[in-house]
């Protein structure tokens, strides 16, 4: 469902971060859903839904299929600076165990039960450390404010992201 506001398109959203906050920066994708929340608040934006977990799983397709438009967070070890944007496109792709669960995989999952194919992008945070600790690291938590400024830039200009599509 696309919703006009002020003679402006808006996507009805979904930000979506997951990971570990127990061990320590892996925790990047839940604090981005919990600033989005914050942000929502603030802002009163009704079309736009947050949610979070430690990982991704099947039954997210159906979640994902009620939306336009779906960005996940989630903490890299990547060598980058402080996050990149990538599209998600539909994979079938799996791992050995269900623990492994990709934007991709559920995408695809998407599409396939629901018929539904939402623009997907997924955000990746460089992290630093990973120990069984709760908190982010001072770097950590500099990524993901840079990594929520350019979310609030891109869902207030979706043309923002059309250079990913």
């Amino acid at each position: 469902m696309i919703i006009r506001k002020n003679k402006k398109t808006v996507q009805k959203t979904l930000i979506y971060g997951y990971g570990n906050p127990g061990r320590q920066d892996d925790g990047l994708g839940v604090a981005f859903s919990e600033l989005a929340e914050s942000w929502l608040k603030e802002n009163k934006l009704q079309h736009i839904a947050v949610d979070s977990n430690y990982q991704l799983n099947i039954e997210d397709a159906a979640n994902i299929s009620e939306y336009d438009l779906v960005i996940f967070a989630d903490a890299t070890k990547e060598e980058i600076s402080s996050f990149t944007c990538t599209r998600v496109v539909p994979s079938p792709e799996v791992s050995f165990t269900m623990h492994a669960v990709t934007p991709a995989f559920v995408l695809d999952l998407c599409s396939k039960i629901y018929h539904k194919l939402p623009q997907t992008f997924l955000i990746h945070i460089k992290g630093y450390e990973w120990e069984l600790k709760e908190g982010l690291t001072k770097q950590g938590n500099q990524n993901l404010t840079a990594s929520f400024e350019f979310c609030k830039k891109c869902i207030n200009n979706p043309e923002e992201l059309s250079h990913f599509l």
